[in-house]
C-alpha cells in the first residue's frame, strides 16, 4: 500500500526503506519523539519530507490531489475533531467531504450502539465527553468506508473495557472490509493484540556532525 525510500524530514525521521502491506493493520510502536505521529500525517501528505520519496499504490504519493487523496486515506487524531451541531451532523460529515450518499438513522444508531456511544442522534455534539467525542469521530470516519485508516492514539481518552470493546469492533471491521489501517499508540497491549505488522521506531540519535534515525521492522 505504501513504499517509503530515504525519507528524512528534519531532526525528526530517517527513514532508509518502508513498505506498509495492504490489507493489514500496522502499528507504529516506540518512545515519545522517535516520529510516529509525523510519519503517519506523511502518509495522506499533510506532511511533506525534506527529501525522498512516498509511493502510495504504486504512485508518488506527490502526484495525488491532497483533498482527493485524503478521501481514500483518512486520518483520525489524538484529539477528536467536532464540528457545531448534533451527533447526528457530525456522524455524516465525513460522508459530506467524501461526496458520499448519507445513511439512516437506524444505521447510525447500530454504529453507535457497536461504539458503546449511548446518545441520542439529536444531542448537542459539544455537550459530549473527551471519550465520547473521540467515539463519534471513529464514527464518522469508519462511515467514509476509506480505503486506509491513519489512527493517531484512537482511543486515548477511553477507558481500558470501552478501548478493548471497540478496538474489537473496529479492527474486526476493517478486516472484514478488506481496508487498510496505520495506528500510532503508546500501549504494547493494543500494539500487539491488534495489529498485523509492529514497526518500532526509534528516537533520532544526535551527534555533533551525525544525526541518524530509523523506523523499522
Amino acid at each position: 500500500m505504501f513504499l517509503l525510500k530515504d525519507i528524512h524530514y528534519k531532526d525528526i525521521l530517517h527513514i532508509p526503506y518502508l513498505e506498509i502491506k495492504s490489507g493489514e493493520i500496522t502499528c507504529l510502536f516506540g518512545e515519545s519523539g522517535s516520529g510516529k505521529s509525523t510519519l503517519l500525517r506523511m502518509l495522506n501528505n499533510m506532511i511533506t519530507p525534506d527529501k525522498g520519496e512516498i509511493r502510495y499504490q504504486n504512485q508518488s504519493i506527490s502526484e495525488y490531489i491532497p483533498m482527493e487523496l485524503r478521501q481514500e486515506v483518512v486520518m483520525l487524531g489524538q484529539e477528536p475533531i467536532v464540528f457545531d451541531g448534533t451527533v447526528r451532523d457530525n456522524l455524516l460529515k465525513g460522508l459530506e467531504f467524501s461526496g458520499k450518499p448519507e445513511v439512516d438513522d437506524s444505521s447510525l444508531l447500530a454504529l453507535m450502539n457497536e461504539l458503546k456511544l449511548h446518545k441520542k442522534l439529536d444531542e448537542d455534539a459539544s455537550k459530549l465527553s473527551g471519550g465520547e467525542k473521540q467515539r463519534v469521530a471513529f464514527g464518522r470516519v469508519l462511515l467514509m468506508g476509506a480505503k486506509v485508516y491513519l489512527l493517531d492514539e484512537p482511543t486515548s481518552a477511553l477507558d481500558e473495557e470501552t478501548e478493548n470493546s471497540i478496538m474489537d469492533f473496529v479492527t474486526t471491521e476493517i478486516k472484514k472490509k478488506k481496508k487498510t489501517a496505520i495506528m500510532v499508540t503508546h500501549s504494547k497491549y493494543v500494539a500487539k493484540e491488534y495489529s498485523d505488522t509492529i514497526i518500532y521506531m526509534n528516537e533520532i540519535a544526535t551527534t555533533p556532525n551525525n544525526k541518524v534515525g530509523t523506523g523499522h521492522e
